[in-house]
């Protein structure tokens, strides 16, 4: 069995007590600590770290946690607490980077055809708010309002919360330890090869980031952040591997 990790029990604890607090202050957690659209008035500067830490419900958490004890320590392990912790975070911003660069290519060129149509920021926020048109459009502004609109509000109203984005990092730096590692999903139980079985997730979640299908994760799932994390995982592992990083350890 996998040793708790110092710095990784400390990250289950951080996670649960976030959890608790959500299930006792419902809204109002989420509205503080969740990851909203930078445009939506309820972002803060702090959500972009604070999200880390909230789930949207039982099954979430679970999954994330346990792969952060399954996959975390031996990664702390091999790494010491500061490294580890570097990566956790850097792989949590990248997902946040990856996640939020999507939001804005489709909303910022809708954005843009609404003003150019007329509207003032001020009528689309009352719009999205009020659920209702604008009078005085025309026939063509109203149609293009019809087909690009609801795109427009889902990306406004759009929050992230959860651990998958720093998760993903630790499995990517995981493979990039122990590429022969044997892994199984636990509805597949075929055991393949960590360097395979990674990059296949990640391409899954291309895909699906790409189509809005879904595989193996439910259909709201921020695809983009699990690809964003994944990436600086990869790049910050491969990049202290290839350093002979275990030299220098930040201890």
């Amino acid at each position: 069995m996998n040793r708790l990790t110092e710095t990784v029990k400390h990250l289950l604890i951080i996670n649960v007590l976030f959890f608790i607090a959500t299930q006792i202050y419902g809204d109002q957690m989420y509205a503080w600590f969740a990851l909203w659209f930078p445009e939506n008035s309820n972002f803060q500067v702090w959500q972009i770290v604070s999200h880390m830490f909230m789930h949207g419900g039982f099954a979430h958490i679970g999954f994330n946690m346990f792969a952060l004890w399954m996959f975390g320590g031996p990664v702390e392990q091999y790494l010491g607490k500061n490294k580890f912790l570097f990566l956790y975070f850097s792989a949590g911003l990248g997902a946040v980077l990856f996640q939020l660069g999507g939001y804005y290519f489709s909303y910022s060129p809708i954005h843009n055809e609404l003003l150019n149509m007329g509207l003032t920021g001020e009528q689309i926020i009352q719009m999205m708010s009020d659920n209702k048109t604008i009078e005085g459009l025309t026939d063509l502004q109203f149609q293009k309002l019809q087909e690009a609109f609801p795109i427009y509000r889902d990306t406004y109203f759009s929050s992230m919360v959860g651990a998958s984005g720093c998760i993903m990092g630790i499995l990517a730096a995981f493979g990039v330890m122990n590429p022969n590692a044997e892994l199984m999903l636990i509805f597949l139980p075929i055991p393949i090869k960590a360097k395979y079985f990674i990059p296949g997730i990640i391409l899954l979640d291309v895909i699906s980031a790409i189509t809005g299908q879904s595989f193996f994760s439910p259909s709201n799932t921020a695809y983009l952040a699990h690809v964003g994390g994944a990436v600086v995982g990869f790049i910050v592992m491969w990049y202290w591997k290839k350093n002979s990083f275990n030299k220098n350890r930040w201890n």
